[in-house]
């Protein structure tokens, strides 16, 4: 019997998550199919709790879903609730499991660049879910100074407060930065400029949570053009993507599968 899995957002046309985690399916011998659900926030709740009854195991949720997924929740976990708000659920007897593996695919991609966030001044653009689960992440990880920043101050000033955090008025010098605003998401021209990015000097340490079929987004070129370490976001997609894999199926994800299928889309 096939089992469904999907992402819940509004865009979603841009998602590579169905290409990694079928060929997380295949690799595994899974009869489960991944599928795009574009939802807008009006109808998230509905269909989100309709999904187990259509036969699915378990969902993403992206872009602005990420804060409802969590209310709608039966069993949040501790990461998603201390983060307030999740990116995964797993449907299974009768129940809604929340999880946030936004921030352990953040904490595993930095790692893979033999980064740690011990110790360092950190600022992370926007006040979204993505926003604080990566601000969380880097506090629990023990950045000795986390900061956030968002073209709307009051929500900048709103995830500080929930989270225990800095807000910034404006971008300034860190030693880490995390872009998770939708800015570049299809690379506007004025991206920096936007974040106020344009006449700040990069941090040794760049992630940008937006990915591109179309190369380095502008945030990504930003760090690269004065040699910083750089983590794409679709090395943290695949690695969160392999977390929420494992949390509906039990089984290790093919990060290699799914970094390749993600990357073949990509090109």
């Amino acid at each position: 019997m096939l089992t469904l899995a999907g992402v819940l957002g509004f865009p979603v046309e841009h998602s590579l998550s169905p290409a990694m985690h079928n060929a997380a399916f295949r690799e595994l011998g899974l009869e489960w199919r991944y599928v795009k659900l574009p939802v807008p926030p009006e109808r998230f709740e509905e269909t989100a709790r309709s999904l187990p009854g259509s036969g699915y195991r378990g969902a993403n949720v992206t872009i602005p879903h990420k804060v409802a997924a969590l209310r709608i929740a039966d069993e949040p976990s501790e990461a998603a609730r201390a983060i307030g708000a999740a990116n995964t659920l797993t449907f299974a007897d009768g129940a809604i499991a929340a999880d946030n593996t936004d921030a352990g695919g953040l904490l595993s991609a930095l790692e893979a660049e033999h980064v740690e966030p011990v110790g360092m001044r950190a600022l992370v653009l926007g006040a979204g879910g993505a926003a604080r689960a990566a601000a969380w992440t880097l506090r629990e990880a023990g950045a000795a100074d986390v900061s956030v920043w968002n073209r709307t101050p009051q929500r900048a000033e709103e995830l500080a407060r929930d989270l225990g955090i800095g807000h910034a008025g404006r971008p300034a010098p860190c030693e880490l930065l995390v872009n998770a605003t939708s800015v570049g998401l299809r690379r506007e021209e004025g991206a920096l400029e936007e974040l106020h990015l344009a006449d700040l000097d990069p941090p040794s340490v760049v992630v940008d949570l937006v990915y591109s079929r179309e190369g380095p987004t502008p945030v990504q070129a930003w760090g690269e053009r004065a040699g910083a370490t750089v983590v794409d976001g679709l090395e943290v997609l695949v690695r969160q993507g392999g977390l929420s894999l494992r949390a509906w199926t039990g089984r290790e994800a093919p990060l290699d599968v799914m970094r390749e299928a993600a990357l073949g889309l990509a090109a």
